[in-house]
């Protein structure tokens, strides 16, 4: 079964820390995350996202089209980045979402995908 890893933290807490002490052990926790989930063999695909203030936000209200600069909410917290991974059932992708850096002190939202409906002939 595939499930999504969004992974959200507050933007300070995404940001690598100045010390270069607090840094070296921030990227070592995700190096460490990514490299396990990756040799794993559960990753479909994954990927870190630009910060916030780079997304653009599009709603349609009639046959207008509306375009806002950020993201769609303002929440406290960021989306991150995220990973598909292909795991036998929800126990093993929450066991996934529980070792990611980002649980310490975020959140990681862990949601199943629907199945592709099938193509047309």
């Amino acid at each position: 079964m595939k499930y999504m890893l969004m992974f959200y933290d507050n933007p300070a807490n995404n940001i690598p820390p100045q010390d270069e002490t607090e840094r070296n052990a921030w990227f070592g926790r995700w190096m460490a995350y990514n490299t396990a989930i990756g040799e794993s063999g559960v990753v479909v695909i994954g990927h870190a996202l630009q910060p916030p203030h780079t997304a653009t936000t599009v709603r349609m209200r009639g046959d207008q089209r509306q375009v806002q600069d950020g993201p769609f909410a303002d929440t406290k917290e960021m989306l991150g980045g995220f990973y598909v991974i292909d795991v036998p059932d929800l126990d093993e992708a929450l066991a996934w979402a529980a070792r990611s850096p980002a649980a310490l002190k975020g959140g990681v939202e862990v949601r199943p995908l629907m199945d592709s409906p099938p193509e047309p002939s």
